[in-house]
């Protein structure tokens, strides 16, 4: 759901995601240690977010540096517009400053209504990596 976002967009099983070395980063091995992740359910998972750590060796699309940490985040297509992509990262940066982590960082594609929801949140754009843009929130301590 994260990767599949656009609503024409058939969602690729977890085989096809894996199977792309660029995708499969985000959750291959989940959990390494730093992984934080939150769940949102409706008597079923509707949606999830999550951060990771990468490197400079091995970036993930909103990659600033390796002490910040990229969020990734997925709802459920029925369930979008609902309010539960403002819960989960609302969850996950309460997560950040029980951390003590100074930034989030992720990749969204500028037309993807989720950017509002990002600048709401205080994320701010930092960068435009392969057409998509990294935005960056920086958290006090």
């Amino acid at each position: 759901m994260a990767a599949d976002w656009r609503q024409a967009a058939p969602v690729r099983s977890v085989a096809d995601i894996m199977s792309v070395p660029s995708l499969a980063h985000y959750v291959v091995d989940w959990p390494r240690p730093g992984d934080v992740g939150v769940v949102a359910e409706a008597d079923t998972p509707v949606g999830a977010a999550w951060w990771r750590f990468f490197d400079a060796n091995d970036p993930g699309y909103g990659f600033v540096d390796a002490a910040i940490p990229e969020v990734s985040i997925g709802v459920r297509h029925g369930w979008r517009g609902q309010g539960v992509g403002d819960t989960l990262m609302r969850a996950l940066i309460g997560c950040a400053h029980a951390a003590s982590l100074g930034a989030l960082s992720l990749s969204v594609e500028p037309d993807n209504y989720a950017v509002r929801l990002y600048e709401r949140l205080g994320f701010d754009r930092v960068g435009v990596s392969a057409g998509s843009l990294t935005m960056l929130l920086r958290l006090q301590p």
